[in-house]
């Protein structure tokens, strides 16, 4: 079988490959997308952080939880949900999604072919997809095939009581209780939701503390919310067998001889590269035990030609950054060199509850690395947009030299943390100090005050330790 010429091939069609592609498409290239779903969009828009995002902003709608504070612990604007009532709008905005990736493919002229794809040499992919086969040449190939859940001998996942992250809009109904495995990103956002929908979770994590990438405040004050929402945390513990010893009851037995035992389990320890199809072997590549890809600093495998891009290449595995590898790749695949993106700049967003988002030094790292700072803290109690909303608990933490007085980090826990991290972002990116929030008039009554209440408080300290 002859084989059809590209000037590049994408094989998955997620935040990374669709945004190489259409990076590609714009530079007159002959592009093509290899997806093995039915539909585009890959883990992001299909299971992972689309459906995941919506699911969350449905419960706090549902479940009153950001207006308990001015209405009451009891206000719900719904009094018994179900998990159909969560399915009916995560599944409405995955099509809207997969629609509008799909236009922006075909208008920029990109073709989409549906299947499995597998190496055949470095140059060559053979695509088996359920209505065609067919062989595809390109001079480069960009590998886009993100990660599906990590799956573990001891715990039988059977889809219905025992899940990973890609099942939960697969329950029948709300679990009484839920125990949750697994402690980073995703075990914690669904223990946010399950606890607000009045779900007993015991959370259990073999680490002795949660998210140990993010400041540690921050993290204290998340694991204030989640006892005050009834979670159990069994931190420092791992599972040793998942067993259920009668229908509806799943039971946890830990290493340390402890039993949780709970209606449902969602195991939620990592993620794997989903290489199994590609046959790396056929061109000259291999992956780690965790299914990740080896990369360059430009996302260049040692395969000249071939590049990887997203989840399947590791940390930070963040859907935002995940779109950026791949502009990048494939601008450096047809010649441009000059194209760079500065890492320290990438924010992180955790969609718990309350909502996590950082950019920037941790104090821990900048205490490790022996460079003097100073904190400016502001509540956002302190701000009358903050008593507005109703969210009294937030909190805005600003980092900076204290010699320079320059930006080293925001680190934000409340309502809105994941859009107001970008006014930081921007000052840090342009070099900026900590006196330019002190300087600027911010609307009001705003959330974003709290950037000029905590420069004010770091200054605060400063000038008290220097002239002290």
């Amino acid at each position: 079988m002859s084989a059809v010429k590209y000037d590049l091939i994408v094989i998955g069609s997620g935040p990374s490959g669709q945004r190489a592609a259409v990076a590609a498409a714009k530079l007159n290239k002959r592009v093509v997308v290899v997806e093995a779903r039915s539909v585009v969009g890959g883990v992001c828009i299909n299971t992972g952080t689309i459906p995941s995002k919506t699911m969350r902003e449905a419960v706090l709608h549902l479940s009153g939880y950001n207006y308990r504070a001015i209405y009451g612990i009891n206000y719900r604007v719904k009094e018994k949900i179900t998990m159909a009532d969560l399915a009916f709008r995560v599944q409405a905005v995955i099509k809207t999604e997969v629609d509008v990736t799909e236009a922006q493919l075909s208008r920029n002229g990109v073709d989409v072919v549906r299947g499995i794809a597998r190496f055949v040499d470095p140059h060559h992919v053979h695509v088996e997809g359920p209505v065609t086969e067919t062989t595809l040449e390109a001079d480069n190939i960009i590998i886009g095939v993100g990660t599906k859940p990590a799956c573990s001998p001891k715990v039988p996942i059977n889809g219905r009581t025992i899940i990973n992250s890609d099942q939960i809009l697969g329950l029948d109904e709300l679990p009484r209780s839920l125990i949750v495995v697994g402690g980073g990103v995703i075990g914690v956002e669904y223990t946010c939701m399950f606890a607000v929908l009045g779900v007993r979770v015991t959370l259990i994590e073999k680490r002795t503390r949660l998210l140990d990438f993010a400041d540690q405040e921050i993290i204290e004050a998340l694991s204030y919310h989640l006892r005050d929402s009834r979670v159990t945390m069994r931190l420092g513990e791992e599972v040793d067998t998942v067993v259920e010893p009668s229908q509806g009851t799943v039971v946890a037995n830990l290493m340390s001889n402890k039993k949780v035992s709970g209606d449902a389990l969602l195991y939620a320890v990592g993620r794997q590269g989903n290489i199994d199809d590609l046959n790396l072997a056929a061109a000259g590549l291999e992956a780690d035990s965790r299914g990740r890809i080896p990369v360059d600093e430009h996302y260049q495998t040692k395969v000249p030609n071939i590049y990887a891009v997203g989840d399947v290449v590791g940390f930070p595995s963040l859907a935002s950054v995940s779109m950026e590898q791949g502009r990048i790749a494939a601008l450096r695949v047809f010649g441009d060199h000059a194209t760079q993106s500065n890492p320290s700049f990438y924010p992180y967003g955790i969609y718990s509850i309350p909502e996590i988002s950082f950019i920037g030094k941790t104090e821990e790292q900048l205490t490790d690395e022996d460079v003097p700072y100073e904190v400016g803290m502001a509540y956002y109690r302190e701000v009358a947009r903050g008593q507005i909303r109703g969210d009294t608990t937030g909190r805005l933490k600003l980092i900076f030299h204290r010699d320079t007085r320059k930006v080293l980090g925001v680190h934000i826990i409340g309502e809105g943390a994941s859009e107001l991290v970008h006014i930081g972002q921007a000052v840090m990116a342009l070099d900026g100090s900590v006196d330019y929030f002190i300087d600027t008039v911010f609307n009001y009554p705003t959330l974003a005050e709290c950037y000029k209440v905590a420069a004010f408080n770091g200054i605060g300290r400063l000038n008290r330790y220097q002239n002290g």
